[in-house]
């Protein structure tokens, strides 16, 4: 049974990623805000549910949700900032779009989740000094496992999990040599002897270790 609030605060967000370990495709985020009596049969950790349910679950979050926000951060964003600034910042846009504005946010991980703000940066959004403040104001807690003890870090994380895929599926049909309609972006074999074959393409994150020291690309 998944726990409905770490501070007790009504309007409490849960927010999670998903894609973080990819080679290609977006890091994804979403940020929740779920009413008290939220209820959901098979609500977990999205990475526990089969794709399936994930699908089944997506919808009846979305209907039920007081308010809710997704945000892709691509690779070129990710490639300059890095995975861990991009996740946060993933996290950090889905929340601004939450309406009303959290009173408390629980965050999926051991890092802080304002820990950077108002990076320098050439490509993304760039937070305003407006923005900065509003997400400075708001307290927030990391939750290590959170996505298996917060429903709403669970439904954040089916929410991000499934809309990252829903765009793997589409860039799919751009560069179906890599079958990201099955590893949605993963390092799974497959996925690296795509790469060794046919190079890297423009949704592959070039700060990533694409393919291991055996597989080098030839260029």
């Amino acid at each position: 049974m998944l726990n409905k609030s770490y501070s007790n605060l009504i309007l409490e967000c849960g927010t999670d990623e998903a894609g973080r370990g990819c080679l290609a495709g977006p890091v994804t985020a979403a940020a929740i805000l779920l009413p008290n009596n939220f209820e959901l049969h098979l609500l977990n950790d999205s990475k526990q549910l089969s794709e399936k349910i994930r699908e089944k679950l997506k919808p009846e979050i979305e209907a039920k949700a007081i308010s809710f926000a997704v945000t892709h951060i691509f690779p070129n964003e990710i490639d300059e900032i890095n995975i861990q600034n991009a996740s946060l910042k993933a996290m950090q846009e889905s929340i601004l779009e939450i309406k009303p504005l959290p009173e408390y946010i629980i965050v999926d991980g051991n890092r802080p989740l304002n820990g950077k703000l108002g990076m320098k940066q050439k490509t993304g959004k760039i937070f305003t000094n407006e923005e900065i403040k509003i997400l400075k104001s708001i307290p927030s807690t990391s939750i290590i496992k959170g996505d298996s003890k917060y429903l709403s870090i669970a439904a954040a994380s089916v929410l991000a999990k499934t809309y990252r895929d829903e765009y793997m599926d589409k860039i799919h049909e751009e560069f179906p040599m890599y079958n990201w309609k099955r590893n949605k972006g993963y390092p799974t074999k497959e996925h690296r002897e795509a790469i060794k074959k046919y190079g890297p393409c423009k949704y592959h994150r070039m700060s990533f270790r694409l393919l291991p020291e055996q597989l080098e690309l030839e260029f």
